[in-house]
């Protein structure tokens, strides 16, 4: 590892001033030694919080040990939600956001890393809604649960925009939704869908709509002009893809909730 180192466009730069008033994030990290991530503690298997003894798990977790151990600091992390992370960023109050699927409106707000891997965008659907195509989604018809704010929201807004869609608070309300038949299909990527249908049959089975939308999953962090914590991070999780450091939490936090590589869908990689 590293071994041991000593509108959105106006919020963007506003964030920017800040950030050149406050120090940059490497800075900040250095000096409080403390790496501050985001947690979703119902977003099994990236994060998850026990809700009884407050211990953090996922492969985000994992591997966010792993960066601050190389970076010889404590690794805390603040609750947050996949629709608010990218504003939690911004205004410095994370330092770094793992499982952002980037897109061009949250690029006018904060930065990326490079992917950590692969990720395609799946449909939970009820036992007696069979699409096979983006363009079955695509009909006003058809009604599409999505966790509001969320990467499969925008995803499911941009691919399918004739159908009707209902935004919810969390992941988990969108879920409730489909288990409910108050829609015919949630958007959400492979593994929270696989491990959702896993958890519960009753939700109906994994879609992967044709073409395969792919997308990657990676690090948001703050816009700066310092650019050592970015490069670092790049840097960082390109070495740990070689060791085999995040597909191993990857395989280990997906055994964490009953999923196992015979689970994924055809046509997914990661």
């Amino acid at each position: 590892m590293a071994g041991g180192l000593a509108g959105a466009a106006m919020l963007s730069a506003s964030a920017t001033t800040a950030s050149a008033q406050e120090g940059s994030t490497w800075e900040r990290i250095m000096s409080s030694k403390k790496l501050r991530i985001g947690g979703v503690a119902t977003g099994a298997p990236w994060t998850m919080k026990d809700p009884a003894s407050g211990e953090w798990a996922g492969h985000f977790v994992a591997i966010a040990k792993a960066l601050a151990a190389d970076m010889e600091v404590e690794l805390e992390i603040q609750e947050t939600t996949w629709g608010n992370a990218i504003l939690d960023v911004q205004t410095g109050k994370i330092d770094v956001m793992f499982g952002m699927n980037p897109t061009p409106k949250r690029a006018l707000a904060v930065d990326f890393s490079v992917p950590v891997y692969n990720s395609a965008l799946v449909m939970i659907c009820a036992p007696d809604f069979n699409p096979t195509t983006w363009e079955d989604l695509n009909k006003p018809e058809v009604k599409i649960a999505v966790d509001n704010g969320s990467a499969h929201d925008q995803v499911a807004s941009r691919l399918a925009p004739n159908a009707s869609i209902s935004r919810f608070r969390t992941l988990d309300e969108a879920t409730l939704a489909l288990k409910s038949r108050r829609v015919q299909a949630q958007s959400i990527f492979w593994m929270g869908g696989v491990r959702a249908v896993k958890r519960d049959p009753s939700l109906g089975k994994v879609i992967v709509p044709k073409p395969v939308f792919g997308s990657t999953s990676n690090a948001a962090i703050r816009r700066e002009t310092d650019r050592t914590f970015k490069d670092f991070l790049n840097t960082w999780i390109v070495y740990s893809q070689g060791l085999g450091l995040v597909r191993s939490a990857v395989i280990e936090s997906l055994a964490a909730v009953d999923v196992t590589l015979d689970d994924i869908p055809e046509g997914v990689t990661f």
